[in-house]
């Protein structure tokens, strides 16, 4: 096995497959609902294909998002410009989530399979009904922003993914499954000195910092009485959980302060901190008694002052502003031309 600190060089030939351009729409604009008051210029920067979870370098010029599309079986590694140019694959092989810029933009983090093979991982047990594969053989890598000079950040025979660096490049948060619980731990930007989080039964995911290092905002699971932590406790054996209820909270950077934001129905995901630290936008189905469709809200730190921003049929989710909070990035199935197709999105934001 590999050691967790130990560089890993991409050879030429690895590096020339990873910078495979891919599909690029050229911002082709995109309609908005008019109740969508907070949005403006909205632009759809990738052209068809399972595209998720994009996410702002801190200069606001580029991206960095995962992408299933051909030839590629599962979710490869890309970057792109903020119009949705230059579009390149930095990953080699397994399945890729969560990327994330250092603040200097040379440098970038994401969870992959690959090391335990280039293969896709098989898809999850779909027997327990809607859950979330936990495989094994994630765990956190930092590459250049050209995909070389790939470094291992976790060596575990667990689940290490869900991660995302501080604003000043110095930690690492993510969540694992190391000790027993999926729960929130913060590292080194190296690896190093890793300290945990969390530690209440359920799922703990999804962290982010907010633009100003104050805060970790992240979506929770809290099994409620014992034949719901008992059923957690199962799959969490099976490599599996079930996101069907989830709320999100805040605690300050260094892991104290832990609150409870939301209490609403169904899943609420995907939070991030608005940069002027009041205010956090998040992804929900709790307008729609199936659970099937997912809008972006806005919410108070507090709880209060919950306002829907996204109103299109379908998915809509992975939200994040720019520094300067003057346009926000996210993913939706909006326009697709395939009934599983997800696009990335850039819009002006209206604060007013």
């Amino acid at each position: 096995m590999i050691g967790r600190r130990e560089v890993l060089r991409l050879g030429v030939a690895a590096a020339a497959a990873a910078l495979t351009p891919g599909r690029e729409a050229a911002a082709t604009p995109a309609p908005l609902e008019p109740r969508e008051k907070r949005l403006a210029n909205l632009r759809r920067l990738t052209a068809g294909g399972q595209n998720a979870e994009a996410y702002w370098d801190a200069t606001g010029t580029r991206l960095i998002f995962q992408s299933t599309r051909p030839p590629y079986d599962c979710d490869q590694m890309f970057t792109m410009r903020a119009d949705g140019g230059e579009q390149r694959r930095l990953s080699s092989g397994g399945r890729t989530t969560c990327g994330f810029f250092f603040p200097d933009g040379r440098r970038v983090i994401y969870a992959t399979t690959h090391l335990a093979g280039v293969a896709c991982p098989p898809p999850p047990d779909r027997s327990q009904g809607y859950v979330w594969p936990l495989f094994s053989t994630w765990d956190i890598v930092a590459t250049d922003a050209d995909g070389g000079n790939l470094t291992r950040l976790t060596d575990n025979d667990t689940y290490d993914a869900e991660c995302a660096v501080s604003p000043d490049g110095r930690r690492i948060v993510f969540t694992s499954l190391r000790e027993g619980d999926l729960d929130l731990y913060l590292m080194d930007a190296d690896g190093g000195n890793v300290r945990r989080l969390t530690d209440g039964p359920g799922y703990d995911g999804g962290p982010f910092f907010s633009w100003d290092g104050r805060f970790i905002v992240f979506r929770a699971s809290r099994p409620d009485g014992r034949e719901e932590l008992e059923d957690y406790r199962a799959l969490l054996a099976r490599g599996l959980v079930r996101p069907r209820r989830l709320d999100i909270y805040l605690m300050n950077a260094d892991g104290t302060g832990l609150r409870r934001v939301t209490r609403l129905a169904g899943a609420n995901f995907a939070p991030f901190v608005h940069p002027n630290s009041r205010q956090i936008i998040f992804s929900s189905n709790l307008h729609d008694p199936s659970g099937r469709s997912f809008a972006l809200y806005l919410v108070d730190l507090d709880g209060g002052g919950l306002e829907r921003v996204t109103f299109a049929d379908g998915f809509a989710s992975f939200p994040m502003f720019t520094r300067d909070g003057k346009r926000l990035v996210f993913c939706a199935s909006r326009g697709a031309a395939a009934p599983r197709d997800l696009d990335v999105f850039v819009a002006d934001w209206d604060d007013r």
